[in-house]
């Protein structure tokens, strides 16, 4: 079984270093085949399951601190809540990893529903969330998506209380209203989201920000953990894990480096030959 969740001071922050039990944690992506009711669901949980397994435990001996799972086969997602059907596989998903991996397990529910990760993760005891729009507000392929910190926060509290938050800064396949600026927003997710770690992507899947934006969230908040989210290779691994506290890896682990396929043994072992020492 994963580790037990951590009970955090009402209004704390949740840390990663003591969460992960790495000081620049590095989490590696499970990106779920369609689950049942989506467009494209065609295989049956229990393949879903098998694959789920077997990319977690790669990504586990390979050295990664952590898993994140997405219903990442979804599309198109929903821009608000996702269906029962939807929270039903991404929970026993979560709960047969956490049963499988010794590394804390996350969940992403796509595109938005921070309150089914929450339930997913007071059900299963997964360790941490990510939100995509935690607060302010993105205009994506969804819509206008809103940050509903407000309620995603009162109910960590009262369902998950040590599940830590991690929020995107302006997430990706999204533009934001006029006048936003990075260094605004990423204070707004702290001071007022209380997100715990603050995510800085690329413009999109695969794509890497640049070191400049991540200084750029780091300058305006020195005490906050700062993670890359997007687009870490082994060739940009120095550079960006330098500017940043940790990081989310998905595709270039994954087979050619295709988002949604399965991890492959050999691209994570190139990754992790190439991060260099942490700090």
């Amino acid at each position: 079984m994963g580790p037990e969740r951590l009970d955090g001071p009402p209004g704390g922050f949740v840390l990663p270093d003591s969460l992960f039990g790495a000081p620049r944690p590095l989490v590696g992506m499970v990106h779920l085949l369609p689950l049942p009711g989506a467009p494209g669901a065609l295989a049956p949980m229990d393949r879903i399951l098998e694959r789920a397994v077997r990319d977690a435990r790669i990504l586990e001996e390979g050295g990664l601190h952590g898993i994140l799972v997405e219903n990442y086969g979804d599309v198109p997602f929903h821009p608000g809540r996702v269906p029962p059907e939807t929270v039903a596989g991404l929970a026993v998903a979560v709960d047969r990893l956490r049963s499988t991996v010794s590394v804390p397990v996350g969940v992403n529910v796509l595109r938005n529903d921070a309150r089914s990760a929450l339930g997913i993760a007071a059900a299963t005891g997964a360790a941490f969330i990510r939100v995509n729009v935690h607060t302010g507000s993105m205009f994506t392929d969804q819509g206008l998506l809103e940050g509903r910190a407000h309620e995603t926060l009162r109910e960590r509290r009262r369902l998950a209380p040590g599940t830590a938050i991690l929020a995107d800064v302006l997430v990706k396949h999204a533009a934001p209203p006029p006048g936003v600026t990075v260094a605004g927003a990423a204070r707004d997710l702290r001071y007022r989201g209380r997100a715990d770690v603050l995510v800085v992507s690329g413009a999109e899947t695969g794509r890497a920000p640049s070191p400049e934006r991540i200084r750029t969230v780091k300058e305006a908040l020195p005490e906050a953990p700062v993670w890359v989210g997007s687009g870490l290779t082994p060739e940009s691994a120095a550079e960006l894990l330098d500017a940043a506290d940790g990081a989310v890896v998905g595709s270039s682990l994954q087979r050619d480096g295709r988002a949604g396929s399965e991890v492959d043994p050999a691209r994570v072992r190139r990754f992790m030959a190439a991060v260099p020492p942490a700090p």
